[in-house]
């Protein structure tokens, strides 16, 4: 019996570790609008939810997103894409940290610690576009090091 449960054990590690990706994981999905995520760090996967996808057609909305820092945070930069049918059509970057300020409450976290928000977010933007979309997040430290990276993909059939 112990050497089945072994063997069911090495199987289990071996196809982990054969995995490439992570799994895409479901934020949302509500009447005419859905809302996946999958980390883009090949060694680090996130937690991220919102209370109900309607409420990201809001101007202001609440998340959680949690992670154990793999790099320490002393500056950190945000680069975003809009990328639709396989195209950039729009890149928005950012400074979140950096000495002497600090947008975020989780700057000068170190290596190790965890990583968890929850609150609002303002997006800024009066609707979500109809359509299906991919926007790309990706977060880097000092050292250009990546701290999280994901994928959301949108799609909203919603005629405003």
């Amino acid at each position: 019996m112990k050497t089945s449960n072994v063997l069911v054990l090495i199987l289990v590690l071996l196809y982990i570790n054969a995995s490439t990706e992570w799994p895409t994981h479901t934020v949302c999905k509500e009447d005419n609008l859905e809302l996946y995520y999958k980390s883009c760090d090949p060694q680090q996967d996130f937690a991220f939810s919102i209370d109900r996808c309607s409420d990201i057609t809001t101007h202001t909305f609440n998340i959680r997103a949690a992670m154990v820092l793999r790099h320490s945070i002393k500056e950190l930069y945000v680069k975003v894409d809009l990328i639709i049918n396989g195209k950039t059509v729009l890149t928005y970057s950012e400074t979140l940290c950096e000495p002497g300020h600090s947008k975020l409450i989780f700057c000068g976290k170190k290596k190790g610690e965890h990583l968890y928000y929850e609150g609002p977010v303002t997006l800024g933007i009066q609707e979500i576009p109809q359509g299906d979309y991919t926007i790309s997040a990706k977060l880097t430290n000092e050292d250009r090091v990546t701290v999280a990276c994901a994928d959301f993909t949108v799609k909203n059939y919603l005629d405003y």
